[in-house]
C-alpha cells in the first residue's frame, strides 16, 4: 500500500464512513466525544457541517479510499480545527501528512484545538505541526487541552 494521502471535498456517501468511524469503541474511548444516533449524526452533518459555508470541510482519502476528515470552523469569534480518522489509518503518518495538506489551505490564524488530554496522539499531531498548549478546559466531566496555532506555515 503506498498511503497516498489527498484531501477532497466531502460528498454525501463520505457520511456513512464518517458515522461508522464515529462508532468505533476505541475512537470514542481515546477521543471521549459521545457517538451519535444516526439521524442526529446526518442532521448535524448536513445542516451544521456541510450547511455552513464558513466552515472548510474536507475528506481525507488514502489511496482513494474515505480515511476521515478535517473540519475548521467558528465557534465564539474563533476558529477550531478537529479531526477524525478512522482506526485503520492510525499510526501510519496519515494524520500528519492530512493535517499538513489541510493547513496549507486553511490560512485562518489563531486556530485552535482541544483534544481530549488522554488523546496524546492527537496532542503529539497538533504539536508537531506547530499548535501550542495554552490551557486545560473541562468540557462535562473530561479535561481538554487547547491549543492555538498563531502564525501561518512557512
Amino acid at each position: 500500500m503506498s498511503d497516498q494521502v489527498r484531501l477532497r471535498d466531502v460528498e454525501p456517501v463520505d457520511l456513512e464512513e464518517f458515522f461508522a468511524q464515529e462508532h468505533d469503541p476505541e475512537a470514542v474511548r481515546r477521543s471521549k466525544f459521545p457517538p451519535r444516533e444516526r439521524e442526529a449524526f446526518m442532521t448535524h452533518w448536513t445542516t451544521k457541517v456541510l450547511g455552513d459555508p464558513t466552515n472548510f470541510v474536507q475528506a481525507v482519502t488514502v489511496d482513494g479510499e474515505v480515511a476521515g476528515n478535517v473540519v475548521a470552523w467558528w465557534d465564539e469569534g474563533r476558529r477550531f480545527i478537529g479531526y477524525w480518522l478512522g482506526k485503520q489509518y492510525w499510526g501510519r503518518g496519515i494524520g500528519t501528512r492530512a493535517l499538513a495538506l489541510f493547513l496549507e489551505q486553511e490560512r485562518a490564524r489563531p486556530l485552535h484545538a482541544d483534544p481530549f488530554v488522554g488523546n496524546t496522539g492527537s496532542v503529539r499531531l497538533l504539536e508537531k505541526h506547530g499548535f501550542r498548549r495554552t490551557e486545560t478546559v473541562r468540557y462535562g466531566e473530561h479535561e481538554h487541552i487547547l491549543l492555538v496555532l498563531d502564525g501561518h506555515p512557512a
